[in-house]
């Protein structure tokens, strides 16, 4: 099992940091307890969280247009966030919510590890939830400088 935290903090492509909040952290150390115990839909989800993170990793700078993997989320009131996603797998649609807030540095806001269950649900929230966990990164950074 990899870690997801050194992978994006120590080998992350010499332009592009990825970071997250405080409980964006929270949510990733749970699913990777789940899946060290062997839940097997935390182990895929995770892989999928991991896939997302390599293109983000490859990206040089926020991206200008939509792609099959990364959306402008409109439903943001507060911040320009993009949604990535990966090729089909039945079972799963994890969407994985960021934001670029300089050149050089991605956000990861939240994810939903079950997106095709919550459906609408997901889309209607997606933006406002976002838009408050971005903020507290903002906040988060501010104390610690």
């Amino acid at each position: 099992m990899y870690d997801l935290r050194d992978i994006c903090l120590q080998e992350h492509h010499e332009d592009v940091l990825i970071d997250w909040t405080d409980d964006f952290d929270s949510m990733l150390n749970e699913l990777e307890a789940r899946a060290a115990a062997g839940d097997q839909t935390a182990t895929v989800t995770l892989e999928l969280i991991w896939a997302e993170l390599e293109f983000l990793q490859e990206l040089p700078n926020e991206p200008e247009d939509d792609t099959r993997t990364l959306r402008r989320v409109r439903q943001s009131k507060n911040h320009p966030l993009w949604r990535l996603s990966h090729p089909y797998r039945q079972g799963f649609a994890v969407r994985t919510v960021v934001w670029f807030p300089a050149i050089g540095t991605v956000v990861l806001a939240l994810f939903a590890n079950n997106k095709a269950r919550m459906g609408d649900v997901f889309y209607d929230s997606v933006g406002s939830r976002a838009d408050q966990i971005i903020d507290q990164w903002i906040r988060e950074r501010k104390a610690d400088q």
